[in-house]
């Protein structure tokens, strides 16, 4: 079967699983999306995955994708991985793993990450060179970790990979990360700082002796996840059933990646805040101010221009646990603060506000306290740690909050919780704000995908995204504001402190 089709495959390669999605480059139609589960295993704030497993899941989500798409293998011109953020992968002298993989939802390495904090001037000083101040997510602080409790591992690492880094080299052979996904190790200094090394998009040669990291272990960084890297090796077509011509886009981060896919960037909107709803919860906005704010995560883009972030580990899952708890429906809760019901869901500890070693909080319950209520209180709990960073993130945009059309800027909502009646009721309760709901479901895939195009057409690949169209979508009108229920659930956060947190 021949075709002058060409498609582009964009990999998201998440925490629970991987989705591939194949994209036609010259319209941005969605062709087919193939999955594949993964496993995450540890106790006692552990979180660990074996690389392995990616790189088989990866393998039967792009078979899955192309075989669902009815396409010829030859009609596949570019791919592009996404990655879940922050995880450290250690390589031994085969090039394969040494161990499980430390994902970015660990929290061991909270103590690491405090001293680190506490190193090189402080605080002040991290955000001048690398944008963030180390927290437990952070690759910086699970390196420390490593050297601390495994010496042994880390002095037979022979290369140190981000999770996305890995599947590239997997794919392509070359070691190769982008600004995005460097920008959340903490070691990766972009557009600032005052010392020896930094104010340059490079690793940041002090930090690293700080880390006892030998930059040679570290890949090379390419000018954008859009730069092409190569074509497949033999190994990597094989094993997905693809020509050796397929061009590899460098990729990025996941969330660096729905931002392209929502057409956030240079090319695109600046200055607009998203929410995405998922295993964790964060908020997000592509800007060309560059951030300074210790409760952000000040990353760069993807494609030149900075994307200051915050982050909660306790999202959708944690309100899924309420629910099971309760043997309700996730979609059958009620306002829990109309019934004084307060739930912080920090079931894994949390890193905005940075309380690594947190348990959940219930607050408020009586003999007559409907369960429903309990459930409201759990999305509500979810929904505050969001959007709780919101100002500050406008803050970091550069942006005034006392200007109207900054308060009244919709929000786009993303991720599994965007499609959940519930968690749109309860975010526009909460915000006041507008949102706008994109209609596409595979964000982080599409701005792979869009990568890929980039890397193969030598295409923008905001603008690419944004002539897809993968970020139009639903308008829905502001809610009143429930300053009420803000007001509860912040006293509540006021008041317990870490003693209770802790």
């Amino acid at each position: 079967m021949r075709t002058s089709r060409s498609v582009v495959i964009g990999v998201d390669s998440s925490t629970q699983s991987t989705k591939a999605v194949a994209v036609d480059t010259a319209t941005g139609g969605l062709l087919a999306v193939g999955r594949a589960p993964h496993t995450v295993t540890g106790t006692g704030g552990a979180r660990e995955n074996d690389p392995e497993e990616w790189w088989t899941a990866l393998a039967t989500a792009v078979r899955a994708a192309v075989r669902d798409a009815g396409i010829p293998a030859t009609a596949v011109t570019g791919i592009a991985v996404a990655g879940q953020q922050h995880g450290l992968v250690t390589l031994g002298a085969d090039g394969r793993a040494l161990r499980p993989a430390l994902l970015w939802n660990d929290t061991r390495s909270a103590p690491e990450a405090a001293a680190l904090a506490a190193g090189l001037g402080g605080p002040k000083s991290w955000l001048e060179r690398t944008g963030s101040v180390p927290v437990a997510s952070m690759t910086a602080a699970k390196w420390q970790w490593l050297r601390e409790h495994e010496p042994a591992h880390a002095a037979a690492t022979t290369g140190v990979r981000l999770p996305h880094d890995y599947l590239t080299e997997r794919l392509t052979g070359h070691a190769v990360t982008d600004p995005g996904d460097a920008s959340g190790t903490c070691w990766y200094g972009h557009g600032g700082g005052t010392g020896r090394g930094a104010g340059r998009d490079s690793y940041d040669p002090e930090i690293l002796d700080l880390l006892g990291l030998d930059p040679a272990l570290l890949p090379a960084v390419a000018p954008s996840g859009a730069t092409r890297v190569g074509t497949l090796t033999a190994a990597a077509a094989e094993a997905l059933g693809l020509p050796r011509t397929v061009v590899v886009a460098a990729g990025t981060g996941d969330n660096m990646a729905a931002a392209v896919g929502l057409g956030l960037g240079g090319a695109g909107l600046l200055d607009h805040p998203v929410v995405s709803l998922g295993t964790s919860g964060t908020v997000f906005a592509a800007t060309r101010t560059r951030p300074a704010d210790p409760g952000l995560a000040g990353f760069a883009a993807t494609d030149g221009t900075y994307l200051p972030l915050g982050c909660t580990l306790n999202c959708t899952l944690a309100v899924d646990r309420f629910a099971a708890l309760l043997g309700l429906d996730r979609e059958d809760a009620a306002p829990g603060a109309d019934a004084g019901v307060v739930v912080l869901p920090y079931l894994d500890g949390e890193r905005t506000p940075d309380l690594p070693h947190a348990a959940g909080l219930v607050t408020g319950l009586r003999h007559t306290t409907d369960p429903r209520a309990i459930l409201g209180a759990a999305y509500e709990g979810a929904a505050f740690t969001v959007l709780h960073a919101l100002d500050g993130l406008l803050a970091a945009c550069g942006l005034d909050l006392t200007d109207s059309a900054v308060r009244d800027r919709p929000l786009r909502l993303i991720g599994g919780g965007a499609r959940g009646r519930t968690w749109t009721d309860t975010v526009r309760r909460l915000s006041g704000r507008p949102l706008v709901v994109p209609a596409a479901e595979e964000l982080v895939a599409l701005g792979a995908a869009a990568l890929a195009g980039g890397a193969v057409t030598g295409e923008d690949p905001v603008a690419l995204a944004h002539a897809w169209g993968t970020g139009a979508g639903e308008l829905l009108p502001p809610l009143p504001r429930s300053t009420e229920t803000w007001d509860r659930i912040a006293g509540v956060l006021t008041a317990a402190g870490p003693g209770l947190l802790r």
